[in-house]
């Protein structure tokens, strides 16, 4: 296993080895996490103060958050807990949940700041979640479907399969809360994987090989409208996966990519169930802030109906971090986007005009 400085959990894992059980702090049941409330961070007054202070001086209609970096938010008390669970995110079970943060005290754009605030301290860089160069995203819905190979499922109301979204790190915060539904459920992917090796070897073999994935019309200038990406990965010793099922099942779409095999289909089937079976479901209220590291982490979430007052409906900022200390990733992560050579760490999706912006409204 490649030493990673940053590894503070090295001595909990063992050497990642494709066809063998996986030993790694990500590897969690959700009975083990329903005992425990270790992955819930309450923020007491001091840190809520701390954190209004801090996003007070920025509160302005003109704000550009483009222009806020870490050194913008001077946070001595939330700092070290933040370093905490940055190392607890990328090497120990993969996710946390910060709670407490008083979205009606605030107010909504103060609240998007101190959001902000938090994710400067746990990535490097933000990413764009989508061709519009989106850094600071709105998960709501605006009447979108997944059926629909332009649009996405974060737009619509429909049920979202468990999935990752393309960073190191997938930060969600609850503005609105839906009138039903819409519950956000976890997962351990090496959990996931370690039980299909156990019930079905040859489909967890399957889902080592590539697959071709859709776009779906987010394609960076030079790229084609596709890319091929494994459902796991083993590399310098350490475990990773990344799926995206309507990305995959919508790539036979395009010109001269075959429809999936019945093993593949099967092996999809199988992650999917697997991954239902052992979700863990957190629970997200008005003020909850919820990280995941996609490489570790499949989420999902519910189909939900919306209150019929607008100013209510569902509503999540979304913040896809950067880490430049993640665990390591095989080159297929890279050419996604580039090359490894050209490309400090792989991440966000863009457009061939993409210009990154920070929208603190609802767009």
């Amino acid at each position: 296993m490649a030493e990673v400085p940053n590894d503070t959990f090295a001595d909990r894992r063992e050497t990642a080895i494709a066809g063998q059980p996986v030993v790694d702090p990500a590897d969690w049941t959700a009975t083990e996490m329903a005992a425990t409330d270790d992955w819930c961070y309450q923020l007491d007054h001091h840190e809520i103060d701390e954190l209004h202070a801090a996003a007070t001086p920025h509160d302005d209609e003109n704000l550009d958050l483009m222009t806020l970096g870490r050194d913008a938010f001077d946070l001595p008390q939330l700092a070290p807990v933040l370093s905490d669970l940055r190392h607890e995110l990328l090497y120990g079970r993969g996710f946390a949940l910060l709670r407490g943060l008083p979205v009606d005290e605030f107010g909504k754009r103060a609240t998007a700041i101190a959001f902000w605030a938090i994710g400067q301290y746990l990535g490097d860089d933000v990413l764009s979640q989508n061709k519009h160069g989106h850094v600071l995203g709105h998960v709501t819905d605006i009447g979108e479907s997944r059926s629909n190979p332009s649009q996405r499922g974060p737009y619509s109301r429909e049920e979202i399969p468990f999935h990752v979204d393309c960073a190191d790190i997938v930060g969600l915060l609850c503005m609105e809360v839906s009138k039903n539904g819409g519950e956000s459920s976890l997962v351990s992917s090496v959990a996931v994987y370690n039980e299909m090796l156990k019930r079905r070897p040859d489909l967890a073999e399957e889902l080592c090989r590539p697959l071709y994935r859709d776009r779906r019309d987010e394609v960076p200038a030079g790229m084609e409208p596709w890319y091929r990406l494994a459902v796991f990965h083993f590399h310098k010793g350490y475990f990773s996966a990344s799926i995206e099922p309507t990305y995959i099942g919508s790539a036979h779409r395009l010109d001269d990519i075959p429809e999936m095999t019945n093993r593949q289909k099967e092996a999809m089937g199988m992650s999917q169930a697997l991954s239902e079976e052992l979700r863990f479901d957190t629970g997200f209220m008005r003020g909850d802030m919820q990280f995941c590291n996609n490489h570790v982490i499949f989420h999902t979430r519910r189909a939900f109906e919306d209150f019929d007052d607008p100013s209510r409906k569902r509503h999540l900022l979304r913040l896809w971090l950067k880490a430049l200390d993640g665990r390591p990733l095989p080159a297929a992560f890279y050419e996604r986007h580039g090359t490894v050579e050209n490309i400090d760490r792989p991440g966000g999706i863009v457009g061939a005009d993409t210009v990154l912006n920070a929208p603190i409204e609802r767009v």
